[in-house]
């Protein structure tokens, strides 16, 4: 026979499952088999069910080659332009049928939720608290301070620490403004007085509202610069820049998310290979010794693309 079983014991198959269902699926006779009603109703859900079946394997299998899947994706950057924009664009022109669900928060948000998978990466900026978590630095931002085009900074190039004493400042409550505000009290207290830092519960559009004011600044990083504000100027303060890195569980088997984090990996590489802003050099950066996945490659920090 076609399936190289002998036709005896396809007929014992036959019976032992038709023993087990109650019912007669075939009715014998000297030319050969027909189906009963039962075997007619039987073979068509059986069809369907082989059928899905093929579907099944054939899901997987694009999901497997990442052809079809979804990546969680925990952003703690702009995506308006930079390393990270520029990463998902390319990775989804490559793997257009992968779905990328964007969740913005802050570390206490991403790595409880990279810890219980409901995320597959976060990218963070600085080392992660996270000893059970795989990390990899991917790129470095500038820090910029964002101002009135009306403020007298707004005359200078680059901004340094000492042209911010005594200034104002205002953050959000929203991350990243929390991060943003230990950024500042540790430096500005560096400059021997009590920082002026007023924290408010508002997104970025409000806040640079409030910063176009012109009474306050607030600073922000370089993938941000590129969406722009009315009556809102960004300057580089000098010497400063942020390192990023991506954050994963080691248990993460999403093939979809690996081909990210391969894809990330070999822009990192070529980012490391550009000509380098002088600033952005810092080879005793502890975000130059993050990545502890077993392929870990050395980079150097380079500016977003």
């Amino acid at each position: 026979m076609a399936l190289g079983v002998q036709e005896s014991a396809v007929s014992r198959r036959i019976r032992d499952l038709e023993d087990e269902i109650g019912a007669t699926l075939f009715i014998r006779h000297h030319a050969g088999v027909c189906p009963t009603y039962a075997g007619h109703e039987f073979v068509g859900r059986a069809r369907k069910a082989i059928n899905q079946l093929s579907y099944a394997m054939r899901d997987v299998g694009l999901i497997g080659r990442a052809e079809k899947g979804v990546v969680r994706l925990g952003i703690f950057s702009s995506l308006a332009s930079g390393f990270l924009a520029e990463l998902l664009q390319t990775y989804s022109a490559k793997h257009s049928g992968v779905r990328l669900e964007i969740v913005e928060g802050g570390p206490c948000d991403h790595v409880p939720a990279i810890r219980q998978h409901r995320l597959d990466v976060a990218f963070l900026t600085g080392p992660p608290k996270a000893t059970d978590c795989d990390a990899l630095h991917l790129w470095n931002e500038r820090v910029y301070v964002a101002m009135s085009k009306g403020d007298a900074l707004a005359d200078k190039e680059e901004i340094a620490w000492g042209d911010l004493q005594g200034r104002a400042f205002v953050v959000s409550e929203i991350p990243p403004g929390p991060e943003i505000y230990d950024y500042l009290v540790k430096h500005l207290s560096d400059l021997g007085r009590s920082p002026d830092i007023e924290r408010q519960a508002v997104y970025r559009d409000t806040l640079m509202q409030i910063v176009a004011g012109g009474r306050k600044l607030t600073l922000t990083s370089e993938a941000t610069i590129a969406a722009q504000f009315p009556g809102v100027t960004y300057r580089p303060l000098i010497g400063e820049t942020l390192p990023f890195c991506a954050i994963w569980s080691p248990r993460n088997d999403n093939p979809a998310f690996r081909r990210l984090l391969s894809l990330a990996r070999v822009m990192s590489r070529r980012c490391a290979g550009w000509p380098v802003r002088k600033e952005c050099l810092d080879p005793s950066s502890p975000s130059g010794h993050l990545d502890r996945s077993p392929d870990a490659t050395s980079r150097s920090p380079c500016p977003s693309p």
